[in-house]
């Protein structure tokens, strides 16, 4: 059966991949764009109109939950929902802004929120929809150099399995999709970088940023197949709250999920000790 996807951010990277892939299954796709330069271009995708551009900050609330009502309106209920707007801030905690913490939760929290709760009402009324949130390794891992990123897209992973909870009876179903380092622009002109100005985090930091920037365009993971393996859960009936895309993924993950337990179970008698007296 196909479908009315709302996806955000699809000029270029995951949510080109995403939109592609859901127009070559035959579905409807409506693509936010920042530009109106990238208008044509993503209706070019598909020759029966299928490729809906619509130019869209999904920073500003009211714009937002107009775009989805005159999408309802004019082309009909949206099934599917994939936020993936959003980018990186790469910079060490200490030589980061708060204006710079701000604009990446702006984006990559309240944006994708702003999209969920605009499409949640309907959704709900017919009882039926999916909704795709597309968070990182880095919201359920950290690395330095990403302190901002990783915590708007923890943030995001938390509100979405809560979400997720709070509407599992209601036909609808969440997942938060957190790719591994992936070829898309993500690290190069989607990311924005603090200056460096303090010497003591030279050592730490130069490398990292360095590395960064080679493997900037040769990642290990391919957003087409990632567009795949995403498009293949809309229809499960009980797709996974959490989806790891990448071999890395999984492995830094995994790391990082059993350095916390590990660290529980060390200190697990001073976390009893401040039970009150029964």
């Amino acid at each position: 059966m196909t479908k009315i996807f709302f996806i955000t951010g699809v000029s270029s990277g995951f949510g080109r991949a995403f939109a592609e892939a859901a127009l070559a299954a035959g579905h409807t796709v409506i693509g936010t764009l920042r530009r109106a330069s990238d208008v044509a271009e993503f209706a070019a995708l598909a020759d029966d109109g299928r490729a809906v551009p619509v130019i869209l900050d999904v920073t500003d609330d009211e714009a937002v939950f107009a775009a989805v009502a005159g999408v309802e309106r004019e082309v009909g209920p949206i099934d599917v929902l994939i936020a993936n707007a959003g980018y990186g801030h790469e910079g060490v905690f200490e030589e980061s802004s708060m204006a710079d913490l701000r604009r990446q939760f702006d984006v990559n929290v309240f944006g994708a929120v702003a999209v969920m709760q605009a499409v949640l009402p309907g959704m709900r009324r017919r009882r039926a929809g999916r909704i795709v949130g597309v968070t990182s390794m880095g919201g359920l891992m950290t690395v330095p150099g990403l302190s901002y990123y990783c915590g708007s897209k923890y943030a995001l992973e938390a509100i979405l399995e809560t979400l997720g909870k709070e509407v599992a009876g209601l036909g609808i179903r969440v997942t938060a999709v957190a790719p591994g380092s992936f070829r898309t622009d993500w690290a190069g002109r989607s990311m924005i970088r603090a200056d460096r100005s303090i010497a003591d985090y030279d050592e730490l930091m130069n490398p990292i940023r360095a590395a960064r920037y080679e493997a900037n365009g040769n990642q290990l993971g391919d957003p087409v197949k990632a567009a795949r393996a995403v498009l293949s859960i809309i229809d499960e009936n009980e797709p996974p709250a959490h989806l790891l895309l990448g071999s890395d993924a999984l492995r830094l993950v995994a790391a990082g999920r059993a350095a916390v337990d590990s660290e529980i179970a060390t200190w697990a008698d001073l976390s009893r000790s401040t039970d009150g007296d029964r």
